[in-house]
Parts: C-alpha cells; structure tokens; sequence
C-alpha cells in the first residue's frame, strides 16, 4: 500500500512503525575471533568461579594475620620468608607461627595464609622482613569466586559483543559463539547533480558526500555498506537499481529525491516495488520528509538529499533499525540532560534536531550549535558529538535553557573526559 498524502506524524511514532515490523536475521555459529561487533544469540555462562582460587592482588608477602596482632609503630614484628610464589606457581609450604611467604601478584595464597602485605608496606632484610601495622583475615586477598561462580550469567543474548566480551569468552573456553547474521545494506545517492568525490565539478553540481558519510556510520556499527550508483536518471533506472538492491540486501537507504516536487521519483518507486510506506512526513526539521517503507522482512531508508537532515534521519531511524535486526536489546541512542551553551531563537512547528558540540566539565555538560545549522551543512556535522534536541515551539531557545542531547560520536566523550 502507497501512502499518497504526506501527514506528517511524530518521531516517536515514526520509530516506533519501523521497529515493530523488524524481526531479527538467523542465528550462525562463529569462532570468538569473528565475533567482534556481532550481537549474541545465546546467554554465556561461567564454566569456573572467578577466581579459580583464594589469591594475591599485589606482590609482598602471604601472611598468617594473627601473627601481626601486636605490630604497632613502637613494635615492629618480623616474619621469616620460607618460600617464593610466582604467578602460576603454588607452593607446597604450610605457615608455621612468624613465617611468610613471598608472592606475585595473581599467585595462590599458600596455606596456612589468610592475608598479604604488599611490600611498600615492610622493611626487607635478607629472608625475612617487618611491618609496623597489624592485618584483618582476608586483607589484601580475592577470593575464589568473588567476581562470579560457576554456572552464573556473565554475558546476556542480545548483548553487543565488544572486545571484553571476547575476553571473557575466551576465559571461559568458548572457542565459537552463536551470533545472529548481520543485515546487509545497500546505499544509493540520488540526484542528477552529483558527482563523484574525484571527479571535477561542473556548473550546477556539487560532490556526493552523503554515501560516504552513510558508509561510515554503517561501520560504526559494524556493517559494511555496498554503495549502488544510478546510472540512468529517470524512473526505470531508479526502479532498475532499487530493486536490485534490494533482492541482494535486508535495507536499502536512498538519499535525494524524496522532497515534494516534479521530480520526486521514490514515491513511484516505492509503488512499482510493491512495498508498504510506513510512513513518508515525520513532525521534524530537519529531515521531514524522510520516508520509510517495508516489503517482506526488508527494509527501504527515503532519506533526505541534504546532507544534515540525512545524518539526523540515520541516527533516530536507520540505527536502531539496523540493531533490532541485528538481535541487539540495546537499539537507541544515549540521551543526556545538558544545558545550552548559546541562544537559539528560531521558533519551528516541528522538533528540531541540530547538530551540536558538547563540552563536559565538573558543573555539568554543556551543548552549543556546532557550526552553520541549515539542512544542506556538511562542515557542522563534522565538528558535532551529539544532536541537540529542541521540542516545537512559538519560541525559541535561550542559553542556559536545560536540553536533551542524543549521543552520536562516544570518541569525542571520550576525547572530552580524558579517559
């Protein structure tokens, strides 16, 4: 079914028709190693506790904390070391009364022990040492199974799998995963008055940078976009390459080409195809007209020619799509509480969405504008970590108003803060 009247309808209502008409791609078996970025299809659990075994947490000296009862500052107590314990080692040694011995970090307590003094902590002499403080059962020890137990969940079906992830499958002996397959998506720019990145510019063109851009945000969730070109501009050679796009891949996004006017070829194409538009107006600026329809498990992205309006189109609409087919419970975004950082005080009907630079500090997060903030900026996008979101309204926005940002770029939070 073809919508014909473009009603403009809320984002989340929008979002909301794309992910209930999602199902989740098969379940494959792969090795760890593969498993980057790919989202469980099972549960993971522990095979041993965590630690396997009462250990040390630091290199100094296991000792039998009832001998240390008396250390004070006036009455240093002595221990003898009868035995060293590398990581991957034990010893064979049962502590007698004043006796220690030495131990590296990750080593298991020996018997007889039941705490460790790290070695900052004593004065060394030749086989023996002193501490000047006394020590509890169990100070400066982990313990068997502290972090989990045998048969506890530690990874959960529906979680991404990132490189602590593979850690801990590998820790526990998983040598292959159950995964589910990854969507395939295809990107086709539209528009007779683009050219490729190397190619020269003529008269009324300008340079296609809305593929790239979707390619790289497609990596950024671990999808390899295949980029289509047009090579016939007219309404069979859309069609043509739309519908091959979409019997090799599960999404296909589109860029131009859906804005009202004469030479609005989607909504035909959409027809011709026989798939049904979710939706074709979204209550947003910018990006309101972008379009979504739906034909057998698969999905087709109308998403605006303008390169900021296509950037917010794939962050609210196309991600979460694309990890709900991939089996991810976690689909959206991060969204934060900042304050603006600068006026805006265009007044819009529609929930506007700009593209902006937060700055964290020890008061709080702030958000300005990144740059110039019409739907056709390019430089914005670049210099921008987040979306600004601006609920409609006769007004606008004053700095110091308190905003929700939606999170689009987790290196520059982490550039921001340090870590």
């Amino acid at each position: 079914m073809t919508v014909e009247k473009r009603t403009p309808i809320p984002v989340s209502e929008a979002i909301s028709r794309i992910i209930n008409v999602i199902k989740h791609k098969e379940v494959k078996e792969i090795r760890i190693e593969d498993s980057l970025n790919k989202v469980l299809a099972e549960d993971v659990k522990a095979t041993y506790d965590i630690p396997r075994f009462d250990k040390s947490p630091y290199d100094g000296f296991a000792i039998n904390s009832q001998d240390s009862n008396d250390a004070s500052g006036d009455n240093r107590v002595s221990f003898k070391v009868v035995d060293h314990i590398g990581a991957g080692t034990t010893s064979d040694v049962t502590l007698n009364k004043g006796e220690a011995v030495r131990i590296m970090t990750g080593a298991q307590i020996p018997n007889g022990a039941d705490a460790v003094v790290m070695f900052e902590q004593t004065i060394e002499q030749e086989n023996q040492f002193s501490i000047r403080k006394p020590f509890k059962q169990g100070e400066n020890i982990s313990f068997k199974g502290e972090e989990c137990r045998e048969g506890e969940l530690v990874l959960k079906k529906g979680q991404t799998i990132n490189s602590g992830a593979i850690a801990v499958l590998a820790t526990f002996g998983y040598q292959n995963v159950h995964v589910y397959e990854p969507p395939t998506i295809a990107i086709i720019a539209t528009g007779s008055e683009l050219v490729a990145p190397d190619e020269p510019l003529q008269p009324g063109k300008i340079r296609n940078s809305n593929g790239p851009m979707i390619q790289a945000m497609c990596k950024q969730i671990g999808i390899e976009g295949t980029i289509y070109q047009i090579q016939e501009d007219h309404l069979e050679g859309c069609i043509k390459v739309v519908n091959q796009a979409l019997n090799n891949h599960d999404i296909v996004i589109t860029t131009g080409g859906v804005s009202v006017g004469d030479y609005d070829y989607l909504p035909k194409v959409y027809e011709a195809l026989q798939a049904e538009v979710l939706f074709n107006k979204v209550q947003m600026r910018p990006g309101s007209v972008t379009t979504v329809a739906y034909k057998q498990n698969k999905l087709l992205f109308g998403l605006s020619g303008n390169p900021s309006a296509c950037y917010s189109g794939f962050h609210l609409f196309t991600r979460p799509a694309v990890l709900k087919m991939m089996g991810a419970n976690e689909i959206y975004s991060v969204i934060v509480d900042a304050v603006l950082d600068a006026d805006f005080t265009k007044a819009n009907p529609f929930t506007r969405f700009i593209r902006g630079k937060l700055t964290f500090s020890s008061e709080g997060i702030y958000a300005e504008p990144s740059g110039f903030n019409k739907s056709n900026a390019v430089v914005s996008i670049a210099n921008s970590n987040g979306m600004i979101i601006l609920p409609s309204g006769s007004r606008g926005y004053q700095k110091g108003d308190e905003v929700k940002v939606l999170l689009t770029d987790h290196q520059s939070y982490e550039s921001e803060l340090n870590l």
